[in-house]
């Protein structure tokens, strides 16, 4: 209701003054608001709650579907504290990355992006992680607060700094230079709710060396964003693909980025640089994509925060924006 108000407010601004264009852009708040009506409307299974244009188009987890189905079905509650908005009135675009529930009242770490276009969302994209454990929840109660602090003016950066710096993020990672982007010192990284940068570089070693408990991962995921990308950690991603950075909020410093990783595992053994008691990291995985949505905090030039979501599917998997 609060969207609709705004749009209604416009409307007889519009009227009253022949110099404003009839169909005003939704403003900050107004995205705000639209996004938590779209996720009321989902936990709902009401798509007439929102206003949803003719031609629409939705994907979800890399398929089309129409208003009542996905989330609209499976979606059984709404989010409790983990809400993360970035609305950017210049592209008339809004994301919104939150914990809720799903049908089996598990929760579950999902992004949405909307896109509007006179006061209609035209574009709807769901993009949904599995069920999450006890050690996932744990980081999701609720954002980080650096997250969502509005950045003071002296440490702003423009729109267009801030989109350079999440598309420049793709390029370091796919590269494995963090030259290619600009790092805060402090810049830390979850995924999924696991932190996966600046954990401590020691663990408790409960059970058999393996997975986290192993020494190197535990190293690798003890250094910063920047650091991490100049072990060639990330080599064994083949390609990022289907990269959008497009949506961008200067108030709280928030870049929205989506993408596909893919990964052929064409060799297993990569090369790690400067790697305590390790030269090769070796992954014996099958092919996969992995779609993912990136939230960047950005303040003084560089990235400081990193939230992300992204699940597994088929290798090479369609996009879902395919004609």
């Amino acid at each position: 209701m609060k969207f609709l108000n705004c749009l209604l407010a416009g409307a007889t601004l519009a009227l009253a003054s022949p110099s404003i264009a009839a169909d005003p852009a939704c403003d900050r708040q107004c995205l705000i608001d639209l996004s938590d009506e779209y996720v009321a409307a989902l936990v709902a299974h009401d798509p007439k709650a929102v206003p949803l244009a003719p031609d629409l188009r939705t994907v979800e987890n890399l398929k089309r579907i129409k208003p009542g189905e996905g989330l609209w079905k499976s979606l059984s509650a709404g989010p409790d504290k983990f809400v993360i908005h970035v609305p950017d009135p210049v592209s008339q675009e809004v994301g919104i990355m939150l914990v809720a529930k799903n049908a089996e009242a598990k929760p579950v770490m999902f992004g949405i992006r909307l896109k509007l276009d006179k006061g209609r969302i035209v574009e709807a994209e769901h993009l949904i992680g599995n069920p999450l454990n006890d050690a996932q929840l744990a980081n999701l109660q609720e954002p980080r607060p650096a997250l969502l602090r509005e950045v003071p003016y002296e440490y702003a950066d423009s729109r267009g700094r801030m989109l350079w710096l999440g598309k420049s993020y793709y390029d370091a990672l796919d590269d494995g230079n963090s030259n290619e982007s600009a790092f805060g010192d402090d810049c830390e990284r979850h995924e999924n709710g696991f932190q996966t940068a600046r954990n401590p570089m020691t663990r408790p070693m409960t059970g058999p060396v393996s997975g986290q408990a192993d020494p190197v991962f535990a190293y690798l995921g003890g250094l910063g964003c920047a650091a991490q990308m100049d072990t060639n950690m990330w080599e064994y991603i083949s390609a990022i693909a289907n990269r959008r950075v497009e949506i961008a909020d200067p108030v709280t410093g928030l870049v929205w980025g989506m993408s596909q990783f893919h990964h052929d595992f064409a060799k297993q053994d990569f090369r790690l640089i400067g790697v305590p008691g390790a030269t090769v990291r070796h992954m014996d995985y099958k092919p996969f994509d992995m779609p993912a949505i990136h939230i960047y905090k950005v303040w003084g030039g560089k990235i400081h925060e990193i939230e992300a979501v992204g699940l597994t599917t088929a290798y090479n998997s369609p996009t879902g924006w395919e004609e």
